[in-house]
């Protein structure tokens, strides 16, 4: 067709049949789409999601929708997202996870030496960093899994039967596990569910609490509770010890705690943070010790900053098959790829930059550490030289030293000091949450977070070997950390010094009510109460109050912060006030809430007033009006009502009509003659409300200065007497007065003379001689009001 198309001599018929075979094909295609279409829809299930039908999406489609779910689709979103420090050796173990995925479709021989030897390296090279000799390797995802493993081997150790009778195995001797109160949450639990054991086989050992440290595993007590589970025929298997715990980074005692072990054959299993230390050229004996128990956990992901790499738990036994029973070790070459990823990490390390990783942590924390010598911070590290983690804590003592005193000649000084010593302490650890958020919001890359330790409250803790990698903490971000620190303590003391007089503040105030709060940090939490029979008019006018009070209270001009308190468990209707400096003037926070709350209340109830009186006024004006219509209808007659003949009758007989126009008002609700607002004369105001009188709230306000600050003028002002201030300030207020009148009289004879020069006076008439005495000023220069009336009068009748 296309040559015999080439070969026609007219051009234009050629390309017209061209166009012409060119549109027949597009729709004949069109037409076998919509075919296909419909085939499709013939035999497609319409339960399946719309992502999974048709023929499946294209890469680019998949991968905009995984950025989407990672960073959010809104803008805001994706700002508050912060994704971690991913850097080139972490793609390296990202990489791991895809090599597993394609090496494990070889064929199995060769899959099988290639994960042997994987497997092999990868722990030869552990042991060797982690001075653990003759060790086999344990990879997991879940941290505690390696605990839960081991627990397992020794089940199978102890108890022969185990494989075949199950739980039944126990009857003769209940096992015992021993787990350190500081270790992490939950720890035991997890094993005894697993394991199917009950809840009585776990055997939490507490700390010390009057000798050594308050986190370190008491051994005396240890040794008593193993006695005791010996002569009740209990078979103690398992001592879980920390080398770092979760909380503060303490070290137990484990030398002493191996020997113990050692005498009751019990296993011993080390975890925690410190462990981390022995790749290091220097390692305390404490942690040394570890190299010598039976197993140990490590969690070689956030201490080199690997994403997605297992945890490693290094254990020692010489029973291959009981280790196979206990899923310590596999036959399936599989799940021996989940060590790729570490085999790769490692390699590309190096030994140099593992330890440099490891030994950087460390530098951070000593770095904070120096800094944190403050009197009003308190530090719980156990080793200083070489500890990992940092702890510490704002505290305050002696706040309330005189009443402490004037409570020590009571009956029940004891009882009242012992519930002194509990409110102090739930004030202390709010405030120090409040602290520890802080320093997390200006400083993120710290990786600071706030824990509860069992015997201190609430601590801050700076644990650089679990976040400094993924967070690229560097020494600058704790130099910030330590000036904030520094701002944020002077704030800490001045509000918890003004608690106790914003609290005697509010008391002496009419109207406000104190709340009572210990675990907001701030000044304290006020409400404006109000007397109301009705129970539910009453929580709504209370509502209604602590919404308008808020409002205006936020438009100040302070340094102040108001709220309506935390997201859950806040009081209800209340005023949250938060951190204060040393410079708040209280009295005056607390007469502007209580002067603010007033005037809420009472133009609220001015405003119900008004509301009553005005409807009743408008029922009161429509009868006037009413009675005015009908006076109108009688004077003026019913022709002069129609339109058209009423026109001819006014045209041809004019009626002065008496009655005269009314305007409502709405301040006093009345129904008034608009007279007033036509006369020429000087008006009289009717009906004109008095204005409201308000608080001043700027008293003794220099320009520029916010509000509930003290003057410094003020505070230089406390050294004269009382007398001598109070004629001061009359007599400057008098000659402010007096120079204000000068001025105001000068304003207004320079606008008189301006006037008077545009006026035509008469020759025999100087503005000096005149004589204007007894003339009303408003009849010869009439208001601006009047004025712009007359012109409207005239311009209409124009």
């Amino acid at each position: 067709m296309e040559s015999s198309l080439e070969k026609m001599v007219d051009p234009t018929l050629a390309e017209m049949g061209k166009n012409l075979n060119e549109a027949m094909k597009m729709l004949e295609e069109s037409q076998r789409e919509v075919d296909e279409e419909r085939k499709k829809r013939k035999y497609a299930r319409k339960d399946i999601p719309g992502p999974l039908q048709g023929s499946g999406q294209d890469m680019a489609s998949i991968l905009q929708l995984v950025q989407n779910l990672m960073h959010g689709e809104d803008e805001e979103e994706s700002q508050s997202v912060r994704l971690q420090n991913v850097g080139e050796q972490g793609h390296i173990s990202l990489l791991g996870h895809s090599l597993a995925a394609y090496i494990s479709v070889l064929d199995k021989e060769r899959l099988r030496k290639l994960t042997t030897r994987i497997l092999s390296d990868t722990t030869l090279w552990l042991c060797r960093l982690f001075r653990y000799e003759n060790g086999s390797a344990y990879y997991h995802k879940d941290e505690r899994e390696g605990a839960l493993k081991v627990c397992k081997l020794i089940i199978h150790s102890n108890y022969e039967d185990y494989a075949t009778e199950g739980f039944n195995a126990f009857q003769r001797k209940l096992p015992v596990l021993y787990i350190s109160a500081a270790s992490r949450t939950g720890l035991g639990q997890y094993i005894c569910n697993q394991l199917g054991l009950p809840i009585s086989c776990m055997c939490t050992v507490p700390c010390n609490t009057m000798f050594g440290s308050q986190h370190q595993m008491d051994i005396a007590l240890l040794e008593r509770l193993i006695k005791d589970d010996v002569e009740c025929e209990k078979l103690p298997l398992l001592l879980v010890a920390n080398a770092g715990t979760p909380g503060a980074g303490h070290t137990d005692k484990l030398v002493r705690l191996k020997e113990l072990c050692s005498q009751y054959k019990m296993w011993l299993h080390v975890e925690g943070v410190n462990l981390a230390t022995l790749t290091l050229g220097y390692v305390s004996s404490s942690v040394l010790a570890a190299t010598k128990c039976d197993s140990m956990t490590l969690t070689l992901g956030p201490w080199l900053g690997l994403p997605a790499v297992p945890a490693v738990t290094l254990y020692r036994h010489e029973d291959p098959s009981l280790s196979l029973a206990a899923g310590l070790t596999t036959s399936q070459p599989v799940e021996k790829l989940q060590a790729l990823p570490l085999w790769l990490s490692l390699q590309y390390l190096g030994h140099d930059g593992i330890v440099d990783r490891i030994k950087y942590a460390s530098q951070l924390s000593q770095r904070l550490l120096e800094k944190l010598k403050l009197s009003s911070i308190r530090t719980s590290v156990e080793d200083e030289l070489n500890s990992p983690v940092v702890v510490f804590k704002f505290i305050q003592d002696q706040l309330n030293s005189a009443s402490s005193l004037n409570g020590a000649h009571n009956q029940n000084a004891a009882a009242q000091e012992s519930m002194k010593d509990r409110c102090e302490s739930e004030i202390g650890d709010a405030m120090n949450r409040w602290l520890g958020e802080q320093l997390g919001q200006l400083v993120p890359a710290s990786g600071i977070d706030v824990v509860e330790l069992e015997d201190e409250g609430v601590c801050i803790r700076f644990s650089p070997l679990m976040t400094a990698a993924v967070l690229n903490t560097k020494p600058e971000h704790v130099d910030q950390l330590a000036e904030h620190l520094k701002a944020k303590i002077p704030v800490l003391i001045s509000t918890l010094q003004l608690r106790e007089e914003f609290k005697q503040e509010v008391y002496r105030t009419t109207g406000l009510l104190y709340i009572e709060d210990l675990s907001w940090p701030g000044l304290g939490v006020v409400r404006y109460e109000i007397n109301s029979e009705d129970s539910e008019k009453h929580l709504m006018a209370m509502e209604k109050i602590a919404t308008g009070l808020l409002k205006q209270l936020k438009e100040l001009d302070s340094d102040l912060l108001f709220s309506t308190g935390p997201e859950f468990g806040g009081e209800k209707n209340s005023i949250y006030i938060g951190m204060a400096t040393d410079n708040l003037d209280v009295p005056e926070l607390v007469e502007t809430i209580a002067a603010t709350g007033k005037e809420i209340e009472e133009s609220s109830k001015l405003l119900e007033n008004m509301t009553e009186i005005v409807r009743k006024g408008i029922v009161e004006a429509e009868q006037q009006l009413q009675k005015a219509n009908e006076a109108k209808l009688l004077e003026e007659g019913v022709l002069r009502q129609i339109p058209v003949v009423g026109s001819v009758l006014n045209w041809l007989s004019p009626v002065q009509s008496s009655v005269k126009g009314s305007s409502f008002n709405l301040a006093g609700g009345l129904l008034e003659s608009t007279e007033p607002l036509y006369a020429m004369k000087a008006q009289t105001s009717g009906g004109i409300p008095p204005t409201t009188p308000t608080v001043d709230r700027t008293k003794h306000k220099t320009p520029g200065q916010k509000m509930f600050r003290r003057s410094s003028k003020i505070a230089a002002s406390d050294v004269i007497s009382e007398t001598s201030s109070v004629s001061h300030t009359e007599e400057v207020d008098a000659s402010q007065n007096r120079l204000d009148f000068e001025n105001e009289m000068h304003k207004t004879t320079e606008a008189t003379v301006q006037g008077t020069d545009a006026l035509e006076l008469p020759s025999d008439c100087e503005p000096k001689n005149c004589d204007t005495k007894g003339i009303d000023m408003q009849e010869v220069q009439p208001s601006s009001e009047q004025a712009k009336t007359e012109e409207l009068e005239k311009g209409s009748i124009g």
